[in-house]
């Protein structure tokens, strides 16, 4: 029996698209690969990213999601025809791993949240909150307790439904967010010694800017923060009317994410250098880039002013927040292609977090899991880009931006020579990219760069990983094009 649709309002659709971009990638992961990518010159590139990469695959994730209405697998099938199923597997595959995993940052988020009640003291020195930090992430006990917290709540949420309980919680939920990183970097950039971070976030070193590896970093970032590959605006997508607006929706989006990436920086960089002992500390700290820096020096920073207890409960709260909105999409879209095979929605909801649980504790179990699977899909998300540019390919670039990018409602436009050649060039670009950083794995592990069964950042781990999900995609293939539901396009797949 076919299950009712529910729609998202517009302001909804957006709200919930914001929750995904405006989460811990721009709080926790932006400002980290910033600093460790030498600032000005990362956000260069990044911005290039953001406009060739993010925003056309964005609208073009969003056209196929409307023209569909299924989910990654179904719409590959229909779009592209039975032999591109295995992508749309891909796709969802990338976004279930990435979903495991980003619930143990969640879980971080609320952790410290919790501190901010239960043990918050006056003045902390960096050594003591990284002692802290060190002391919780050494324990995969509590880590994992976290982390299911995290599911639980999440999978509350998205068990309510899209309208009400992804559209609710996220209209709410994101403005605050804006409000208080607008709050903090205010505060932050007022403390002696931020000028280094401002001077650092701002200058664009050519050692960087000529370095592939920053752009690589920036692409994974447009990717990360934004749902660029990730497969939930084909999933979104799904709700919404037809005559909503693609190309301002996406570019709302990146703007949106740029908003609050640039915040996060200004509060998290000027406060390392404002809190770190000397200006060559800091340095050593931003050059390092490294999982804790969020949780270092903000909540040392906290510790500083006045309120601190209150103001930090209210941070990593509302941060903890903004990661269940972007979990909420990556659920959504295991969910959607579970739904399309015929299981009702709620117990759709249940399966893909428990799953996603059961797998995200490998990445509790230390920071070294959790960097792995962060390389890993990663460069699956590049991929999963590379996947959907090439569907778009295959339906055929130019009909989908006429027919279904710049469509009825669409206010702005985009050009033909803009959308179509980000759409050609993109897969040559992530071939390039990705081939070239793995190739790099062989200078920073000469021992190791092909064993897939050391957990490091090296070239085996990738292959032998995206070769399972490859290999069980294509194996599966004929069972999802049996089962999963027809859509409007399904008589014409071949």
């Amino acid at each position: 029996m076919e299950q009712k649709q529910e729609k998202f309002s517009t302001i909804g659709y957006i709200a919930a698209a914001l929750g995904m971009c405006i989460g811990t990638g721009n709080v926790w992961r932006f400002p980290r690969v910033c600093a460790a990518n030498g600032g000005g010159a990362f956000i260069l590139a990044w911005t290039i990213a953001m406009l060739i990469f993010a925003v056309p695959l964005l609208s073009t994730e969003m056209a196929i999601g409307k023209k569909a209405r299924l989910g990654c697998i179904g719409s590959f099938r229909d779009l592209g025809g039975k032999k591109y199923t295995w992508m749309g597997f891909f796709v969802a595959a990338v976004c279930f791993f990435l979903m495991s995993y980003y619930c143990v940052l969640q879980g971080y988020c609320l952790k410290y949240a919790v501190n901010s009640v239960t043990s918050f003291k006056p003045n902390l020195t960096t050594e003591t909150t990284t002692a802290l930090w060190t002391a919780f992430t050494d324990s995969p006990l509590q880590v994992i307790i976290f982390h299911a917290i995290g599911f639980a709540v999440a999978c509350f949420v998205v068990y309510q439904g899209i309208s009400g309980g992804i559209e609710r919680f996220c209209k709410v939920a994101i403005p605050a967010l804006f409000l208080i990183l607008v709050g903090l970097a205010i505060y932050a950039m007022t403390l002696n010694g931020s000028s280094q971070g401002l001077q650092y976030l701002f200058t664009i070193k050519k050692e960087y800017i000529f370095s592939p590896n920053t752009w690589i970093q920036a692409f994974i970032q447009a990717a990360w923060s934004t749902g660029a590959g990730w497969g939930f605006i084909i999933t979104y997508a799904n709700y919404v009317g037809e005559d909503e607006d693609v190309p301002t929706s996406c570019l709302i989006m990146g703007l949106g994410d740029n908003l609050g990436a640039i915040l996060s920086a200004l509060v998290v960089i000027p406060a390392i250098c404002a809190l770190s002992a000397t200006p060559e500390a800091a340095n050593e700290a931003l050059s390092q880039g490294n999982f804790g820096l969020t949780f270092i020096y903000i909540y040392q920073l906290f510790t500083t002013i006045p309120g601190g207890r209150f103001i930090s409960f209210i941070f990593f709260g509302v941060l903890a927040v903004a990661a269940i909105t972007s979990l909420f999409s990556m659920i959504e879209v295991g969910v959607k292609c579970v739904v399309d095979l015929g299981v009702s929605r709620k117990k759709a909801v249940v399966g893909v977090c428990g799953a996603g649980f059961l797998v995200g504790c490998f990445s509790c179990w230390s920071l070294n899991n959790i960097d792995n699977q962060d390389w890993v899909w990663g460069l699956g998300l590049l991929v999963s880009g590379a996947l959907i540019a090439i569907l778009a390919w295959k339906y055929g670039v130019e009909k989908l931006r006429t027919e279904e990018v710049n469509a009825k409602g669409a206010e702005v436009h985009f050009p033909k020579a803009y959308f179509n050649t980000c759409m050609y060039i993109m897969p040559i670009i992530v071939a390039i990219m990705v081939g070239y950083w793995l190739l790099q794995t062989k200078e920073w592990f000469p021992d190791t760069w092909m064993n897939p069964f050391v957990i490091q950042d090296n070239t085996g781990t990738v292959l032998l990983q995206f070769g399972v999900v490859i290999i069980v995609g294509i194996v599966l293939s004929k069972f999802f094009n049996k089962k999963t539901v027809k859509g409007p396009l399904t008589k014409d797949c071949k």
